[in-house]
């Protein structure tokens, strides 16, 4: 087999039939460096069949411009670049559960291919998908280096749990790509067009959430993106990631979080590179073990999104410090709109709606001034992934829903010194940021 067999689950028992192989693509999208696509054009070749590509395109709550306008460019992309290769394109719309069965049907499919998403409503429409149809469907981790549900059984405590299982997996799983071929039954209806504007209007989504201009999507931009930042960023990421004012960061997260760009391949060039030994370990460490911990996370705990989903500690720690008097009290509104008594704070959030990106150290200390600012942990926790889903690119991720509940919940951390209303969860204070970097300069930027 092409592409690993411990990256497959069957979701049905149904056979493998005669038609076409189908692959449902949401999370992974792209051409190159896809197991999915590549175990798609293994079963087509195999019995020399025609593989069809088909994206759902579905409006979700905090659904805008900004999100869906570098998604429908990037499929853009990639619909031309299939049809290069023999292989279909269609895009649909609507709600998957419908809409995907109907095209198996049409199409006469002869078994359905599906990337994985840890995410709750992703895996339960996958898996409703699954009982609708009488072909073979499969589900195949494009997206981890390795498989979520191989790295690890069960949720893991912490990344000092995490990092020895991966770690000793990576011989087995961080590996070369195989090229994609041209196809030797070729697609032979044209391959839909993006009309991203007419789709977008169709869609009728938030129009106030702007598109943002310094990042381009799709596959190309982002190996372009990617060799930038480790010929130019990479040597000097260990001592400077920290600080919001030089910019040293990768900028990679939205092609890894709309599957642009691959992890796996990202993690071979990373490594591979000849840099700072300090800085590609470090790189290395939030690439690998930590986006993977969040998939675990997610994979194994369903109220990842919510208060339930802390630790017990620390809720144990939040309900003795619930009754504690908030210095400061906001709406999600005030919030939303950077109307808080703290200028660092505000020019973060300003960030974030401007530019769709929040530089991470500061992330940590909004999501800790939201738990502080708050009724309650629960009230903190909505309106801090309320906020992310809705202006950062990359929002509706694992990475996200992790790096908010280690914030305000403490999950995979420690208990801390008890104080009021944090209880025994991490503290970051104004001063202490004042000690980190230069705050002022910062804030004239996003003021």
């Amino acid at each position: 087999m092409i592409v690993d067999s411990r990256r497959i689950l069957k979701l049905n028992e149904e056979a493998l039939g005669d038609g076409p192989v189908v692959y449902w693509m949401s999370r992974d999208q792209r051409v190159a460096d896809n197991w999915a696509l590549l175990r798609a054009q293994e079963l087509a070749n195999k019995d020399n069949k025609k593989l069809i590509v088909v994206f759902c395109l579905e409006k979700y709550l905090t659904s805008n411009l900004r999100q869906y306008n570098f998604m429908l460019l990037g499929l853009k992309e990639l619909s031309v670049k299939l049809s290069t290769l023999g292989i279909g394109f269609n895009l649909l719309m609507g709600d998957a559960v419908e809409e995907i069965p109907k095209y198996i049907k049409d199409v006469k499919a002869g078994v359905l291919i599906t990337d994985f998403m840890p995410l709750k409503s992703s895996r339960d429409k996958k898996k409703e998908v699954s009982r609708k149809i009488d072909v073979l469907m499969e589900l195949i981790d494009a997206h981890n280096i390795v498989p979520t549900w191989i790295a690890s059984p069960k949720q893991e405590f912490a990344a000092y749990t995490f990092r020895p299982k991966v770690t000793y997996l990576l011989n087995e799983f961080l590996t070369k790509f195989p090229e994609l071929e041209i196809m030797k039954n070729k697609y032979d209806e044209l391959n839909t067009k993006i009309d991203v504007d007419n789709l977008i209007k169709e869609l009728k989504i938030d129009m106030s959430v702007n598109e943002v201009d310094w990042i381009k999507p799709g596959e190309d931009n982002a190996v372009l993106a990617m060799k930038t930042f480790i010929k130019d960023k990479l040597d000097t990421y260990a001592t400077n990631r920290n600080n919001p004012n030089l910019d040293n960061i990768s900028n990679l997260s939205p092609y890894l979080h709309f599957g642009q760009l691959s992890a796996q391949r990202l993690a071979l060039e990373v490594s591979n590179s000849h840099k700072d030994e300090e800085s590609i370990k470090a790189y290395l460490e939030e690439l690998i073990v930590r986006r993977e911990l969040s998939d675990n996370y997610c994979f194994y705990n369903s109220a990842y999104k919510t208060y339930e989903g802390f630790p017990d500690w620390a809720k144990k720690s939040h309900a003795i410090h619930e009754k504690d008097k908030r210095e400061y009290l906001y709406s999600l509104e005030e919030l939303e709109n950077s109307r808080t008594h703290d200028e660092l704070w505000n020019a973060a959030q300003n960030q974030m709606v401007r530019t769709g990106k929040m530089h991470g150290y500061l992330r940590m200390y909004w999501a800790k001034k939201i738990l502080e600012w708050t009724k309650n942990p629960s009230e903190a926790m909505e309106f801090a992934v309320h906020l992310n889903d809705k202006y950062e690119l990359d929002g509706r991720d694992p990475n996200g829903y992790v790096g908010i509940a280690w914030s305000i919940g403490g999950l995979h951390d420690r208990p801390w010194f008890n104080r009021p209303v944090f209880g025994q969860i991490r503290y970051m204070s104004y001063s202490g940021m004042k000690n980190k970097f230069k705050i002022d300069e910062y804030i004239s930027k996003y003021s």
